[in-house]
C-alpha cells in the first residue's frame, strides 16, 4: 500500500483533509486502503473528533434486536426451536436508512442473550450477557470498528455480571451493579478504557442495584433504581450518581417514581425529574426501548404482550423535552422485539 506525502496529490493540506471530512462513514472501510496515511487518518481519535466538530457524524440508534424467523420451503416463517436469535441493528433517522451490524465473529449465530451496548468515540462495545447455547454469565468485551466493519476481542469483564448499569462518555465505558452467576445483586462498578484496553475498579455504589439503568446527565452518571438480592422485583426508587471527575458517588433519593423495571426505558420529564416512555403512550407500554440521540429519541415498543414491535421518533423542543410520538416505518427484516439500545455518533 503506497504512503502518499500529500493526502490528495495537488491540493492544499486543508482542503484535501476537508474533502476527506466529508465523506461518508459508509465508505471509510473502502477508502483505508487507498494509502497508509488515509488509513491511519480514518482511524485516528483526533480525525473522528475533527468530524464531529466539523458536523459530519452521522447520529444513529444501535438496536439489541430480534433477527427475522427464516421462511421455510413452503414460503411461511417457521417457529424458533429455541428463543429468538438477537443481531445488532443500526437507524439513522436523519437519512432513513436501516442497516445491520455484522455479527460478532464468536457468536455469529446470535449475540449473547441480554448482553449490553455502549457506543463512545465512534465506536460500538459490546459486553457481557448468557452464552445462547449453554445461558452461562460471560465476561466476554467486543469492539466494533465503523471504519473497518470488523470486531475485535478486548479484555474481559473483570467479573462476571449481567443485567447491570452502562453507560459512555469520552471514550471510555461505565458500569455498575446487576448480578453475578450466583444472582447476587452487586454494588460494586468499574470502568472501562477503550483506546487503553483496560479496567479500574471504582468505588462501590451505596447499596446493591440488580436490573438497574444507567443514564449520562452531564458528566454524571446515574444508576437508577434495581433491586436487593433478597428482595428481587421489587425496583428501589432511589439511584446512585458518580460524578466521573472525582469518581465519588453520591445516594439521591426519590428518583425513579415507578415500580417498574427501568431498564431501556428512562427518560426525562417536563419537570426534570426521570419517568418511563412505556407510561408516554399505549403504543409502547409493553416492552418500551429509548435512545436518545440529541435533537430527538428513538423509541419503540408494543401496545400488548405479542403484539407488532413499532418505531417512533420523539423531536425535542427547544428546553429539550420530548415531544409527540411519530411513528417511523421499519422494514420488516427490522422489525423484531428490541431488547436494548444506545446511542451511536459515526
Amino acid at each position: 500500500m503506497e504512503d502518499f506525502t500529500e493526502l490528495i496529490p495537488g491540493l492544499p493540506e486543508e482542503i484535501a483533509l476537508e474533502c476527506l471530512t466529508r465523506m461518508h462513514y459508509g465508505v471509510h472501510e473502502v477508502a483505508s486502503h487507498v494509502c497508509q496515511r488515509w488509513r491511519r487518518l480514518l482511524q485516528s481519535r483526533d480525525f473522528y473528533y475533527h468530524r464531529k466538530q466539523s458536523g459530519f457524524t452521522h447520529k444513529a440508534a444501535c438496536f439489541v434486536q430480534s433477527l427475522p424467523v427464516p421462511v421455510n420451503s413452503s414460503g411461511v416463517n417457521s417457529k424458533p426451536k429455541n428463543q429468538p436469535k438477537y443481531g445488532l441493528s443500526v437507524f439513522e433517522p436523519g437519512s432513513g436508512i436501516w442497516d445491520q451490524v455484522d455479527p460478532v465473529p464468536k457468536y455469529h449465530d446470535g449475540l449473547p442473550l441480554f448482553c449490553q451496548v455502549a457506543s463512545s468515540e465512534g465506536k460500538l462495545v459490546m459486553m457481557g450477557g448468557w452464552n445462547p447455547g449453554s445461558w452461562e454469565p460471560l465476561r466476554d468485551v467486543f469492539v466494533y470498528e465503523f471504519t473497518t466493519r470488523r470486531w475485535t476481542q478486548r479484555l474481559d469483564m473483570p467479573s462476571n455480571r449481567s443485567f447491570f448499569a452502562v453507560g459512555a462518555l469520552d471514550g471510555k465505558i461505565y458500569v455498575a451493579g446487576g448480578h453475578d452467576e450466583s444472582k447476587n445483586a452487586l454494588k460494586s462498578a468499574w470502568v472501562y478504557d477503550i483506546t487503553a484496553d483496560e479496567w479500574t475498579e471504582l468505588a462501590p455504589m451505596s447499596e446493591e442495584r440488580d436490573e438497574c439503568e444507567g443514564v449520562f446527565v452531564g458528566s454524571e452518571f446515574w444508576v437508577i433504581s434495581g433491586y436487593d438480592t433478597e428482595s428481587q422485583g421489587r425496583f428501589k426508587n432511589t439511584a446512585d450518581v458518580l460524578d466521573i471527575t472525582t469518581r465519588t458517588w453520591r445516594r439521591v433519593e426519590e428518583a425513579w417514581g415507578v415500580s417498574r423495571c427501568p431498564r431501556a426505558c428512562v427518560t426525562v420529564g417536563q419537570n426534570g425529574n426521570f419517568t418511563c416512555w412505556a407510561e408516554s403512550d399505549p403504543a409502547i407500554q409493553v416492552g418500551a426501548c429509548g435512545v436518545d440521540i440529541g435533537d430527538r429519541t428513538l423509541v419503540t415498543g408494543s401496545s400488548y404482550q405479542g403484539a407488532p414491535q413499532t418505531f417512533f421518533v420523539s423531536e425535542k423542543n427547544t428546553q429539550g423535552q420530548n415531544c409527540k410520538l411519530v411513528k417511523v416505518d421499519a422494514p420488516d427484516e427490522f422489525s423484531g422485539f428490541v431488547q436494548s439500545g444506545c446511542f451511536v455518533e459515526i
